[in-house]
């Protein structure tokens, strides 16, 4: 198994009465809202925290992209990516996952190939490249692309950036958005011909074609736990075995909030408040900039695949205002929360349910402070981790992360 300490970078201090007064986390929360200087915290304490999961020696650290909203502070996950390359180089075991780049706002999407083998080149050859389409809000509303030509713009972006990543001759291309008479980026990639690419996504149906097709590696990345993303995975697996691909479990991974602590009745004490923020005000959507037409594709939509934050699932937020209680969350696999030996089982039995290799774990989630993240992190790496590190070991897991040669060169250099 391997584990991602995986980081949205939410604001953790919105009004008490956010999701009663404004209408929505994500495209038109008014700016007067965010304090720069409890930003520069933040921030901070963030980095800390991944820095953490690093000493910890987490498999990955994980970061991503989102727009206007206060869900997500990184507006570019490529930042925090320099920062956290810096301290992931000198690790034996943990590699930089960004996941990713919403390749379809890039305008010239060169760029991504650019900056990745930046980061790949940074962090010694221990970079995974993630590939999002985007949600809604992020692309349509707040970057203005048109939905109806969103995926196409994403196809031919994906195409030109690893065509890019594969040679080193000069390229010319021509394509329906992007003309270039030279394509020469430097620098190239630490890994050849590029680094292990991650598909984050919702479960569309044109998504798992394109990951097992591409020998990539697919994420599911829902805030609504281990038993809903059953329900996405098993028609993945289907999907793999019509295709004839082998079902190698680190080709899927999915995203799973966990809260630690010493025991059951005190990882409630510790985390409730912070998980009830997330899901009351962090998943505060509008529906009128949910998901706009055009952006899920006609098969996903026969395939009754919904996106966490289109409304057309009932949402935790409002469950949680109909009465669901903290044990609700838990059991309709929301959250995996209690003490170790409680998560152990939790998580041993739906992984293996769900065939899945990879966990991106959200460590912090919602409002909690800096030192009840660590405390989380540190539980987990210690007392939950080793006893899940053998599932799926006896699969080769070589495509879908990175090697990495930093520690090796610097022998080398001080020899």
């Amino acid at each position: 198994m391997k584990f991602v300490a995986f980081h949205l970078m939410p604001y953790r201090e919105l009004p008490a009465d956010f999701e009663e007064t404004y209408p929505s986390v994500w495209v038109t929360p008014p700016k007067k809202l965010y304090d720069p200087k409890k930003g520069h915290r933040m921030y901070h304490d963030y980095l800390d925290e991944l820095e953490f999961a690093v000493d910890l020696g987490f498999d990955a650290v994980g970061v991503n992209e989102h727009h206007s909203n206060a869900y997500g502070l990184m507006p570019s996950p490529n930042l925090m990516g320099a920062i956290l390359s810096r301290k992931v180089r000198h690790s034996d075991q943990t590699s930089l996952i960004v996941l990713g780049n919403s390749l379809a706002s890039y305008n010239p999407p060169i760029r991504v190939a650019e900056e990745m083998a930046m980061l790949d080149v940074l962090s010694g050859g221990k970079f995974i490249a993630g590939f999002p389409v985007g949600t809604s809000m992020d692309q349509n509303y707040a970057y203005g692309i048109n939905p109806a030509e969103l995926r196409e713009r994403y196809y031919e972006a994906h195409d030109l950036i690893t065509k890019t990543w594969k040679t080193d001759e000069i390229l010319t291309y021509n394509g329906k958005y992007n003309q270039f008479r030279y394509i020469n980026p430097w620098p190239r990639p630490a890994q050849r011909p590029h680094p292990p690419v991650w598909i984050p996504g919702g479960g569309s149906v044109e998504t798992y074609d394109f990951s097992i097709t591409h020998n990539y590696s697919f994420s599911y990345l829902s805030y609504f736990g281990h038993k809903y993303a059953k329900k996405v995975m098993d028609p993945f697996w289907e999907r793999n075995d019509e295709l004839g691909a082998d079902r190698n479990p680190y080709k899927a991974g999915y995203c799973q909030m966990i809260c630690l602590s010493e025991t059951d009745e005190r990882a409630q004490i510790d985390y409730e408040e912070h998980v009830r923020y997330f899901f009351n005000k962090c998943l505060h959507v509008d529906r009128r900039v949910a998901e706009a037409p055009g952006y899920r594709t006609v098969k996903s939509l026969r395939a009754g695949l919904t996106s966490q934050f289109d409304g057309t699932q009932k949402s935790a937020s409002r469950m949680l205002k109909d009465g669901m209680g903290w044990q609700d969350l838990i059991d309709h696999g929301f959250i995996v929360a209690g003490s170790p030996a409680t998560v152990r089982d939790i998580m041993r039995e739906s992984l293996q349910d769900m065939r899945v290799g990879n966990v991106v774990c959200l460590f912090h989630i919602g409002s909690m402070p800096h030192w009840l993240v660590q405390k989380n992190m540190q539980l987990f790496a210690e007392e939950v981790k080793p006893y899940l590190s053998d599932i799926y070991s006896e699969w080769d897991h070589s495509a879908y992360w990175p090697k990495g040669y930093a520690q090796e060169q610097e022998v080398e250099m001080t020899e």
